[in-house]
């Protein structure tokens, strides 16, 4: 119990100190290369605090785990919106622009009813993990082609120089990924001690420890003012999760999921990709304020009460 424990808080303080520099790194980059801010946020960022769910994905699959990384892509959606988006709304209210829902917004609802469909069948195989992969391959190609039409400029940008900022982009992307893993490694041992199912690891200690790094890349963000690469980082991390992480499972461990997954933990996720629809449909030219990032947060509370209630109910 010791050394999991030891872990955990050096993975946690890893995380928080590499998110700040981090996040610097990003905006340099993206102005240093000529990129918007948000498909900085959309890729680069979204791809670098994604890739400790696919390692994580990755190894449970080939641990024999596949319901640890279906629970992982699920969960970490979960969070991330409720939980990252509804913290960094408390610290500081988002604008919200209308690019957002006009051009990132339909490529994440098409990536949630894409995954609805691979899971509705209760098992996950080759033929699901090429659909996903296929809308990423387009969701990619879109992005890059609608950022050619909308360069910007942001202020406020770190003065390094691109070789540098690259560097530090790299060096601070390794301490995060590093951290993360320690992190959930420490914490799936904790959990595993009393017993929890692969599932329910995946959807709370693994998802919430591999959102951490979107969580405190959001926050530095919003300080900072990026308030793009906040709102797309939580879009585009969302994005992967559905298109590069949930495949995985599917390519290297095909087969039955755990029900719970489709009739539990997925109509929750979906609803609050709904939600955020809804909300930012409806604050297009406005912000997401605090009491918005309140009620994510409550919503996301409750739903680990609910987790909680079911499983100790029993299987569904």
């Amino acid at each position: 119990m010791l050394l999991p424990s030891v872990v955990v808080a050096l993975g946690l303080v890893g995380l928080l100190e590499s998110a700040d520099r981090f996040v610097g790194a990003a905006a340099a980059t993206a102005y240093r290369a000529g990129m918007s801010i948000m498909l900085v946020g959309m890729t680069i960022v979204s791809i670098g605090t994604s890739a400790p769910e696919i390692v994580v994905s990755v190894m449970a699959s080939l641990d024999g785990a596949p319901d640890l990384a279906t629970g992982n892509a699920l969960g970490s959606n979960i969070a991330n919106i409720a939980l990252v988006l509804g913290v960094t709304a408390l610290v500081v209210p988002i604008p919200v622009r209308f690019t957002i829902v006009r051009r990132e917004l339909p490529l994440l609802l098409g990536a949630t009813g894409l995954a609805g469909y691979a899971l509705a069948d209760g098992s996950l195989d080759r033929l699901d993990a090429a659909l996903l992969i296929a809308l990423l391959v387009f969701s990619l190609w879109w992005l890059f082609r609608a950022d050619e039409a909308e360069q910007e400029m942001a202020d406020d940008i770190p003065g390094m120089a691109l070789g540098k900022a690259i560097g530090w982009l790299v060096l601070t992307l390794a301490v995060m990924i590093a951290s993360s893993r320690a992190l959930v490694w420490g914490a799936t041992e904790l959990a595993r001690t009393f017993g929890v199912s692969e599932l329910v690891i995946g959807l709370t200690v693994v998802a919430i420890g591999t959102s951490l790094p979107e969580l405190a890349a959001c926050v530095a963000s919003a300080l900072k003012r990026h308030h793009d690469l906040a709102i797309g980082n939580v879009i585009g991390s969302n994005l992967f999760n559905m298109l590069a992480v949930l495949p995985v499972p599917a390519l290297l461990a095909p087969g039955a999921t755990d029900p719970a997954a489709a009739g539990r933990d997925f109509p929750v996720m979906l609803g609050l990709t709904l939600l955020l629809a809804a909300l930012l449909l409806w604050q297009r030219r406005g912000r997401l304020g605090r009491w918005i990032g309140a009620l994510l947060a409550c919503t996301y509370a409750l739903y680990l009460t609910w987790l909680g209630l079911s499983v100790a109910a029993g299987p569904l």
